[in-house]
């Protein structure tokens, strides 16, 4: 009986679509969730996960939500008098005042800002902004960034010290690179976004570096 249990339990977090039933359990709803015929069922794709006493599903898609004191990546898109409109990725509009970034900003620039605040419909003001120059900005599913980040930022460490490349990461899953080996850094972002949901994949991601890495030093010796 204890074999047949163990060989039916779900494992921490399992692949969900629309209307699938979570668990049947009486817990709180987290995000991504909600009751139907008295089970909790998923609002969209995801992980489902039911821990400490709550079931949520974490989206595989989807555009980002602003939250305060989230650190994003934005593209100004249009220039007013007191401010920027600005294009963070979410159906959401975002406001950031003059006064409140560095230097000059135009329409089209790269600026990386925090989320001050937050209104009831969700449209978010912004502070402590820096234009981005030059560099390369690639896009990823914004439920992703925690993975590219890692735990204890161990993850973004790694990129950053493999590929010699500076790399920011936004919240809402727009990630700027900056030097070294930016195409490296990309790919291998784009794995991890790939593969976000498996496990060892800190692993794999060393692997798939320092063997890119060992490919280039080898062309670059027979081209001598």
């Amino acid at each position: 009986m204890k074999m047949a249990e163990q060989a039916t339990e779900k494992p921490n977090r399992w692949l969900v679509v629309p209307g699938e039933v979570v668990t049947e359990e009486r817990v709180k709803l987290g995000p991504g969730v909600y009751v139907r015929d008295g089970k909790v069922v998923a609002k969209t794709v995801g992980l489902a996960e039911v821990k400490n006493g709550m079931a949520r599903v974490i989206p595989l898609e989807g555009k980002y939500v602003p939250k305060v004191g989230d650190s994003v990546i934005g593209i100004i898109v249009d220039v007013k008098i007191p401010g920027y409109d600005v294009d963070i990725n979410s159906p959401y509009t975002a406001f950031l005042p003059k006064d409140a970034v560095e230097g000059e900003v135009d329409y089209g620039d790269v600026i990386v800002a925090t989320v001050k605040y937050v209104d009831e419909v969700r449209n978010a003001l912004l502070e402590n902004a820096s234009v981005l120059k030059g560099g390369e900005l690639i896009h990823i599913i914004p439920s992703r960034v925690p993975r590219v980040i890692g735990k204890n930022a161990s993850m973004i460490t790694l990129l950053k010290n493999k590929t010699g490349a500076a790399i920011l990461v936004g919240a809402n899953g727009r990630i700027w690179i900056h030097g070294g080996r930016v195409n490296l850094a990309k790919e291998a972002i784009f794995k991890i976004e790939r593969e976000a949901h498996t496990s060892g994949l800190t692993d794999r991601i060393t692997k798939f570096l320092d063997d890119n890495i060992s490919q280039e030093e080898e062309s670059d010796e027979d081209a001598e």
